[in-house]
């Protein structure tokens, strides 16, 4: 019995031991917590994350497209004290940025400065927030309120939405939608204003008329730039489209367009207010869909609407056009040593033939950017004029009455002497010369008058290209050429339509044709090449 009073004392001794060291204050089995962090940084642990993302959804805000709006109240038949009584304007004041006070013609006046936007439905967790569930025996736990705090300091919120992205060469560009169809709805509308809604609606339902004799056909129409697109949580504080119609502006005039009302001066026509505003003629027919073409009629006084494209996609039109034109007669001059300078007699008269060309054109933003020629069919000769004339040298003094025009027949003219958005550089400028494309690679380039060669090389922009001093106050330059004529050289005089080199693409340049410029008075004193014929 001795042995048994010590064996229960330890016994007794080890229960107490072991009540007295355990933790009570821990479970037996350990919590389900959430970490959260946002872009790798640690915020805080939560209990649930259901809890938070509902949290989010009713404390943030639900606007998008915020922006700043003014709504001005001026006393009358009640003072401005009593207006603010009421309880849709005491609403508004309560959430606005500023109110200033001032006066109006002895009024008292407010600016309320607000912020409004579209309204959504759900807002979601911002990008870069992550929430991880752990076990741990912790009970230390942050508020919802604590970790939405500190969300709201870091980084905007979400909504759901897509990202449209757009990759052409070196440049990458985000629209964000609400809808897909948004997106899609946009670019056609785009596109019919660059092809023509009744030609593009012909296109898309296989209904164009075929050529019979004469026409055009479009072959294939789409944009030039890469679009990928992607279901995503995109931050409010981002532009979001959720109209069709807004985001069309947006592509076709870019974010702030130079917008103003011209009203028209006697004897202006498109191409004349087109020039002292600095925009291209098809610019003004788009801003203008009224008028057709550029030379429909517009009454002095009637205002009109300028604004500058700024396309952010590139719509690609590929044409095939048949078209009958006119192959104007060449004046050929023969001339008689024995007579003096000054004789002029007319030997044949000039008559004008006709050609039916085809061609293929690529159509970027509805500048033609190559063309292609396919075909060239004479429908009727043209005769040469020819003129003697008494000379008893070769006069390097170009005929101020007669100037000859610089390519072979079946042209078209790609770019005119106007503003424009250049192909290459993307930069408004002003283009100081005509195009002249559609004769093909190689085709001939022609003096278009006597005179002497005062330049023959290489720019990076002309790539090849010649100027010709006319000795009498004109000078021609003639550029993008592939190579020169043979013995054609700086200081080589030239006689009129006689070949100085070949059509090319060197320089910046879409596609071969001839950049012809005309100075008059002064070297780079440039007037419309037009103003000679």
């Amino acid at each position: 019995m001795k042995k048994i009073g010590p064996i229960i004392t330890c016994l007794i001794l080890g229960i107490v031991l072991f009540l007295l060291c355990f933790d009570y204050s821990k479970n037996d089995f350990p919590n389900e917590l959430y970490n959260v962090y946002l872009d790798g940084e640690y915020l805080g642990v939560i209990n649930s994350k259901e809890e938070l993302e509902k949290y989010i959804n009713a404390q943030a805000d639900h606007l998008i497209n915020v922006k700043e709006v003014t709504k001005t109240y001026c006393e009358g038949d009640r003072s401005l004290e009593d207006i603010f009584k009421d309880e849709d304007i005491k609403q508004i004041i309560s959430s606005a940025k500023d109110v200033k006070y001032y006066e109006n013609e002895g009024k008292k006046c407010a600016d309320v400065i607000i912020e409004d936007g579209e309204t959504i439905e759900n807002v979601y967790t911002p990008q870069g927030l992550n929430i991880e569930k752990v076990l741990t025996y912790s009970g230390n736990v942050n508020t919802i309120e604590e970790v939405y705090s500190k969300i709201v300091d870091l980084k905007s919120f979400t909504i759901k939405g897509y990202q449209f992205t757009m990759h052409d060469e070196d440049k990458t560009s985000y629209i964000y939608v609400t809808d897909k169809q948004i997106f899609e709805d946009a670019v056609n509308q785009l596109i019919a204003t660059y092809v023509g809604s009744d030609d593009y609606k012909a296109y898309i339902e296989g209904n164009q008329l075929e050529i019979d004799t004469v026409g055009s056909l479009i072959e294939n129409v789409y944009i030039q730039e890469d679009i990928t697109v992607k279901e995503e949580q995109i931050p409010i504080d981002q532009k979001i489209y959720t109209d069709a119609d807004e985001l069309a502006q947006f592509l076709l005039y870019g974010e702030n367009p130079v917008t103003k009302t011209y009203t028209v001066k006697e004897n202006e026509m498109i191409e004349d207010i087109a020039f002292v505003n600095e925009i291209s003629n098809q610019e003004f027919l788009i801003s203008n869909p009224k008028y057709k073409d550029e030379n429909s009629m517009i009454a002095v006084g009637t205002p009109v609407l300028i604004k500058q494209t700024d396309p952010q996609l590139k719509v690609v039109i590929e044409k095939f056009i048949v078209e009958d034109k006119v192959n104007e007669y060449k004046t050929v001059y023969q001339y008689d040593d024995t007579e003096y300078v000054g004789y002029t007699e007319v030997i044949q008269e000039g008559e004008d033939g006709l050609e039916r060309v085809s061609q293929r054109q690529k159509i970027v933003n509805g500048n033609i950017e190559f063309v292609d020629p396919v075909s060239k069919e004479t429908l009727k000769n043209s005769v040469d004029r020819i003129v003697l004339k008494g000379d008893k040298y070769v006069p390097n003094v170009g005929d101020l009455s007669n100037w000859a025009w610089p390519s072979e027949s079946g042209w078209t003219i790609t770019d005119n002497y106007e503003w424009r958005i250049h192909p290459i550089t993307g930069e408004r400028k002003f283009h100081q010369a005509i195009d002249i494309a559609g004769t093909g690679y190689n085709s001939a380039i022609y003096a278009a008058n006597n005179g002497t060669v005062i330049t023959k090389e290489y720019h990076y922009s002309y790539g090849n290209y010649i100027v010709i001093n006319h000795n009498n106050g004109y000078y021609t330059l003639y550029a993008h050429m592939n190579k020169f004529y043979d013995g054609v050289d700086v200081g080589t005089t030239v006689a009129r339509g006689q070949q100085i080199g070949y059509v090319g693409s060197t320089g910046y340049s879409t596609g071969p044709h001839i950049h012809f410029e005309v100075w008059k008075g002064c070297q780079h004193c440039d007037i419309s090449p037009w103003s000679i014929y």
